[in-house]
């Protein structure tokens, strides 16, 4: 909705500081808790924005998960053109990048998808999954068997399972837990985490080099 007639007087990052205090918050409390006073309160920024560039809550909720992974779906884009388990790594480093500062953002999605079906945070979340990660993380892994890139034993269903549980689960695990392995899940550690998983899945689920070379 931008340049709409009649725009409030704003400062030009106003758009900006309200998405970054949307997921803040929307990571932090129920949706019915965030109130649109409550994110321009923090945003520093008159509520009359919110209106402006996102119409209500609902287009600021959608407007703030469709920028965050904004990175994620450009990556995804590359995997496909490029077909090859490379790009798979740089996917799953991109997503460990971007979630790295945002660690709650995969909480928000698990907790928006396991809501009743017609809840508006569930319909958001899986309108913007099917336009934009499922139909790429689906064909990717069967990219990789037509191109005898996966092992003969590999499923590419479960080869898909397994690496959105890589992807998806160091940011699910309690802190808790994290305390009793000793685990300090910085921007660092997971860094280091995701070379590891990529590791984990090329050597576990493709063709090693000279029988690839050779089919």
């Amino acid at each position: 909705m931008v340049g709409k007639t009649g725009r409030p007087v704003g400062d030009s990052d106003a758009r900006e500081r309200l998405i970054v205090e949307a997921r803040k918050l929307f990571v932090s409390l129920p949706y019915s808790k965030v109130s649109t006073r409550m994110i321009a309160s923090r945003a520093d920024v008159n509520v009359a924005l919110i209106r402006y560039y996102f119409a209500s809550k609902a287009g600021l909720y959608e407007a703030m998960l469709r920028e965050t992974i904004t990175p994620i779906h450009a990556q995804l884009k590359v995997t496909l053109n490029k077909g090859d388990f490379a790009s798979i790594g740089d996917l799953m480093r991109t997503y460990y990048r971007i979630m790295a500062p945002n660690p709650d953002m995969p909480k928000l999605i698990a907790r928006a998808m396991m809501m009743e079906p017609a809840d508006l945070q569930r319909q958001t979340m899986e309108k913007i999954f099917n336009e934009v990660a499922r139909p790429a993380i689906e064909v990717m892994f069967l990219q990789l068997q037509k191109q005898g890139v996966l092992r003969g034993d590999v499923c590419p269903d479960k080869a898909r399972m397994s690496f959105i549980s890589l992807m998806v689960f160091p940011f699910l695990i309690p802190p808790s837990l994290l305390t009793l392995q000793n685990i300090e899940m910085d921007e660092t550690y997971l860094a280091e985490l995701a070379e590891h998983n990529v590791n984990l899945l090329v050597r576990g689920l493709t063709m090693p080099k000279e029988e690839n070379k050779s089919c």
